[in-house]
């Protein structure tokens, strides 16, 4: 699955690119060599990844509520400290971005928990209900805390797995990281599980 979507990011790359030249970031960059999905020809080269969520859709939301508090330019407001959304308990920041699209991921926000006072980030997952031992294997070895680091349910009203994970169980994770460097290490953390499980097939 995840071969599928990397490869039509690339086609759709190329089609807005001159020539046989594309650039892709670290993670889609060495996916795509090792499942050779670059096409004869084509020249390969690095995106900075400061520039991921840069065209990102950002917004500030009442966690009660849910109403909209304000959308917000990623451009900016990314450069936040995680410790924002400490400092705004009440709030939770949600973001689109064609990224999180390629690895099939909806739905994403972070938000301190109201109980523990962590940081959490709430995500749907895309993948088919049989996957979710593959799910759970990899969070549980890759976080600092093991199962007690994240819960993974399948919601079969929308087909896919809702997870929370505490961000600060990620390797990397520091409470000084800008929100952008946070959704950055929330996205390589996702990469990989994907990866997981598409290896486990």
């Amino acid at each position: 699955m995840l071969k599928e979507t990397v490869k039509e990011y690339i086609e759709v790359e190329l089609r807005g690119s001159s020539g046989q030249k594309v650039e892709l970031y670290e993670e889609e960059k060495d996916f795509a060599m090792k499942n050779e999905l670059i096409p004869a020809g084509v020249t390969i080269s690095s995106k900075a990844d400061y520039t991921r969520f840069a065209d990102a859709y950002v917004e500030r939301v009442d966690k009660e509520s849910e109403n909209l508090l304000s959308e917000e330019a990623a451009g900016t407001f990314l450069k936040e400290p995680i410790q924002y959304v400490k400092n705004h308990p009440n709030e939770f920041i949600y973001i689109e971005c064609q990224s999180f699209d390629v690895i099939r991921v909806e739905g994403v926000s972070v938000e301190l928990d109201d109980v523990f006072r962590t940081y959490k980030v709430l995500l749907g997952l895309r993948q088919p209900k049989k996957v979710g031992s593959h799910i759970k294997a990899f969070l549980t070895n890759q976080l600092s805390e093991g199962q007690n680091s994240f819960q993974a349910l399948f919601n079969d009203k929308d087909g896919m797995w809702d997870i929370n994970i505490d961000i600060e169980s990620m390797k990397g994770f520091d409470e000084n990281l800008s929100l952008h460097d946070t959704f950055e290490l929330i996205y390589h953390v996702l990469f990989e599980l994907v990866q997981y499980i598409d290896e486990q097939k």
